[in-house]
């Protein structure tokens, strides 16, 4: 499930998408106007659909197959349950073995869904009743069981939410400009982010160097969001599944987003590494590699 975080960011992008393609000049000239009102977007409009995108993960997040740890958390330490500090991905469940130890597990049923709001597409462009089934699903073609459909379901994700559409076809000439867009885009994001106090003190120093240093200006934004996206674990590579929060929400306005992130995917692994970001995106490597060290990441 989305965090609020994600939402608001992929909010916050898809308000920057309606911002189409403008000179150097002319966005100079209309910054100022962008802080406030966005093509329509007042101030209200934004609050607005962040607090809708919160009521609809609160009511996502009451989904049924969800297991409720409430009470494990007001028992004293020595009596919570081993699956209280198991942390299990989507689509998985912990459970204990006849040890007493904790383990995740494929979750066995995902509840029937009616509303089809709860309807999302896959990947594969294929439209499934719940986010629910297609981790289930994920989970049981990742580990081999007999109820997986499709070996190439291992890799299944939710591409966007609700029924699968025909999107319009990003041309070449589209697809060649994104890259400057995508890092423009990231700029402004992590820029309002930082005014609404939202980005941690470091990244926060991060925005305001690059303000100051036209060098810095797309590298930061690009490092900042590659370690956003590397959700948990941390392992130093955002997968397709990791994607989710500025893929889905941009689908129906910005039909070269999906094309373009998996172009950045060049090896075809399903992991996109910070070397591939940066290529994906026109950004040598190495100085991005420069940010990342001051993040200590350990990129060997």
């Amino acid at each position: 499930m989305v965090h609020f975080n994600a939402i608001v960011i992929g909010t916050l992008v898809l308000l920057v998408l309606c911002e189409r393609s403008m000179s150097l000049e002319e966005k100079q000239r209309k910054s100022k106007k962008f802080k406030n009102k966005i093509h329509g977007f007042t101030k209200d409009d934004i609050e607005n659909i962040m607090v809708k995108a919160a009521q609809d993960e609160k009511e996502m997040n009451a989904a049924p197959y969800q297991v409720d740890i409430s009470q494990n958390l007001e028992m004293p330490v020595e009596q919570q349950s081993p699956c209280q500090k198991n942390h299990c991905g989507a689509g998985r469940v912990c459970k204990l073995t006849e040890a007493g130890e904790a383990e995740c597990v494929c979750i066995s049923d995902c509840p029937i869904e009616t509303d089809d709001r709860r309807k999302v597409c896959s990947n594969y462009n294929e439209t499934w009743g719940s986010d629910c089934e297609i981790h289930r699903m994920r989970c049981n073609c990742e580990e081999n069981t007999e109820k997986c459909k499709n070996p190439e379901f291992a890799h299944l994700h939710v591409e966007y939410y609700g029924v699968c559409k025909q999107l319009a076809k990003c041309s070449d000439s589209e697809m060649a400009d994104f890259p400057r867009r995508m890092r423009e885009w990231l700029f402004q994001i992590m820029q309002d982010l930082a005014e609404r106090e939202e980005l941690s003190p470091h990244f926060t120093r991060m925005i305001r160097d690059a303000e100051t240093n036209m060098t810095k200006r797309w590298s930061n934004a690009a490092v900042w969001k590659w370690c956003d996206l590397d959700g948990h674990p941390h392992d130093k590579a955002v997968s397709r599944h990791e994607l989710f929060p500025i893929r889905a929400p941009l689908l129906y306005l910005e039909h070269c987003i999906a094309p373009f992130l998996n172009k950045c995917d060049a090896d075809n692994d399903h992991m996109i590494t910070l070397k591939e970001w940066g290529n994906c995106l026109e950004i040598p490597y190495e100085i991005l590699e420069e940010e990342c060290d001051d993040l200590r990441y350990d990129l060997n």
